[in-house]
């Protein structure tokens, strides 16, 4: 089953530092994504009798004096499905060129690139900024005869655009595995070939280098993986990078320097949440 624990985090006092560290802390204890806002953070991890604890013990030793609010509500699967699906997941247009929808969605608009989601608890379907971000550069690449790698699918939307705009061999790994099997299904679903493979960045080292290398997954992730993501990109080859924000990218740049990789372009969000482009020399 996948079911889910969402944990709600109020901190006092609170900014978008603090949030962010507190994101930072419990990514590291394994909690897969956040939603922060102006009293605290939303975190969701895999169900477990242990969450609360969990969560508490991340931020015990939090480097600022924060008061954190604690509490945890369980999330069956199917339930949450349906109530995405009915208040969250709405169709939307990226860049005047693609439309993401589900398969319950009528009178969708009309665009180039029409592409078919059904969540299912999977995160990607550009309505995040970060994902939406990623799919504005992508349309922005010519992918013609291009290969592409993209680590971290979630849902496989972000191959899935790639492969549309004509990329040639097209790669999605996913370390979750209900995650990995809604990407393979979704890639049935919008007749694309791609390969999913379950697994995780060390997946890269027995894969041809490729053309292209999309990352769309949080910051501490990206820092601990960038070499191999630099491995796998040929010479001359781009890296879209994306799940962190603006006050992240100097450690990002940082560490992606090492591999011979510099910005060519970046997107920003109201929110602060950023995309990099980068191409390894």
């Amino acid at each position: 089953m996948n079911d889910y624990n969402s944990v709600r985090i109020n901190c006092t006092p609170c900014n978008e530092d603090i949030t962010d560290l507190a994101a930072a802390f419990l990514a590291d204890a394994g909690f897969e994504s956040f939603e922060p806002d102006s009293e605290g953070l939303t975190a969701y991890i895999k169900a477990s009798s242990e969450t609360e604890k969990a969560a508490a013990e991340a931020l015990a030793n939090f480097p600022i004096d924060v008061k954190f609010d604690i509490k945890c509500t369980f999330i069956e699967g199917e339930d949450w499905n349906a109530e995405w699906e009915k208040n969250y997941f709405k169709p939307i247009v990226i860049g005047n060129q693609c439309v993401v929808h589900s398969t319950f969605h009528k009178d969708v608009p009309n665009a180039r690139y029409d592409i078919v989601i059904d969540p299912k608890m999977a995160f990607g379907t550009g309505h995040h900024d970060t994902t939406s971000q990623m799919m504005r550069l992508i349309l922005d690449l010519d992918l013609g005869n291009k290969s592409v790698i993209d680590v971290g699918t979630g849902t496989g939307i972000l191959s899935i655009l790639a492969k549309m705009c004509g990329a040639s061999i097209v790669t999605a790994i996913e370390i979750d595995e209900f995650a990995y099997l809604n990407a393979i299904d979704h890639t049935k679903l919008n007749n694309t070939d791609i390969t999913v493979i379950h697994g995780d960045a060390d997946c890269l080292s027995s894969l041809e280098s490729a053309d292209f290398v999309f990352a769309n997954i949080n910051r501490n992730i990206i820092l601990q993986d960038i070499n191999k993501y630099a491995d796998a990109l040929n010479n001359k080859g781009e890296m879209l990078l994306s799940g962190f924000y603006e006050n992240d990218v100097n450690m990002i740049e940082q560490e992606a320097e090492k591999y011979g990789l510099s910005e060519m372009q970046r997107l920003v969000s109201p929110a602060g949440w950023t995309a990099l482009r980068l191409r390894k020399e």
